[in-house]
């Protein structure tokens, strides 16, 4: 199996980079990862990042980031991300009415073609990360997942495709990584354990004006929980065979709470299994 790039969606550890930004960083590094995905920028300029990144030994891949950043300020977004060095630039998180909604639908797919034009124009991708949401609603009869990428063409938009929430929607992570060969070059590795599949969200859903518009399940009634990768649910091996046959680049690892130990632990035992596996 070729060597992937391994990465960690900082997102992880957002705790720890808060309290130490750039000790944090080392143990990332030493824990053997070489690419981060930043999800905020901790009050600090792209120089001094890079700066802190390229003395540690880390690169910056990607940043998670809202597309309206892009449409309401483009010069200013694009030269702090062009500064940091990344290639790709993912929406982290949809309002689910912008993808469902027909009323809303047309206006979000000419905000993310125009988004992507933007981003190609700078020389970086645009992505998109998906929840589980885009797989249970349907926009006729395709999940609002396929019909988002059927509208919007490849070069204006990738996918990074998270394996957690394709899983917990009741599909098979692996067969969609596939689906989107040469469109899946960074894909999200995230591991959870579950009693019942697609009960709905097991996150807050947040409506139009940043209100929370649906409770998330409880965890008594859905049995969710992250986990580090390779000790939930998910069939790893099967999954990088398929981003390798999709010609993906990156693996970046994500766990949004950790519940079996401290953050930099579960990303550690994560990193530690990737290697296990010869990444």
């Amino acid at each position: 199996m070729k060597k992937f790039k391994i990465g960690l969606q900082l997102y992880s550890v957002r705790d720890d980079l808060k309290k130490d930004f750039e000790g944090t960083l080392q143990k990332i590094k030493k824990m053997g990862y070489d690419y981060v995905e930043f999800a905020g920028y901790y009050n600090r300029s792209a120089e001094e990042i890079k700066e802190i990144l390229g003395r540690i030994g880390l690169e910056a891949m990607s940043v998670h980031q809202t597309y309206v950043a892009l449409l309401e300020d483009e010069k200013a977004t694009v030269d702090y991300i062009k500064a940091l060095g990344v290639k790709y630039y993912a929406i982290p998180w949809m309002n689910i009415e912008k993808l469902t909604d027909p009323e809303n639908y047309k206006n979000t797919i000419d905000e993310f073609k125009k988004a992507g034009k933007i981003l190609k124009d700078a020389g970086i991708q645009f992505l998109y990360h998906n929840h589980d949401f885009e797989f249970t609603n349907k926009i006729g009869d395709k999940t609002a997942f396929d019909t988002l990428y059927e509208a919007v063409p490849s070069d204006l938009l990738e996918t990074e495709i998270d394996t957690c929430w394709v899983r917990y929607a009741g599909y098979d992570p692996a067969a969609y990584i596939r689906e989107y060969s040469g469109r899946a070059h960074v894909v999200h590795l995230k591991d959870f354990i579950c009693k019942n599949f697609n009960m709905g969200p097991v996150y807050a859903l947040i409506d139009s004006n940043g209100n929370d518009s649906e409770k998330p399940k409880s965890k008594d009634e859905v049995g969710f929980e992250f986990r580090p990768i390779g000790s939930g649910v998910q069939d790893i091996p099967s999954i990088l065979e398929a981003a390798e046959e999709a010609g993906a680049e990156y693996l970046i690892v994500e766990q949004d709470l950790a519940s079996t130990a401290s953050p930099l632990e579960c990303a550690k035992q994560s990193r530690e299994y990737l290697k296990s596996l010869g990444q």
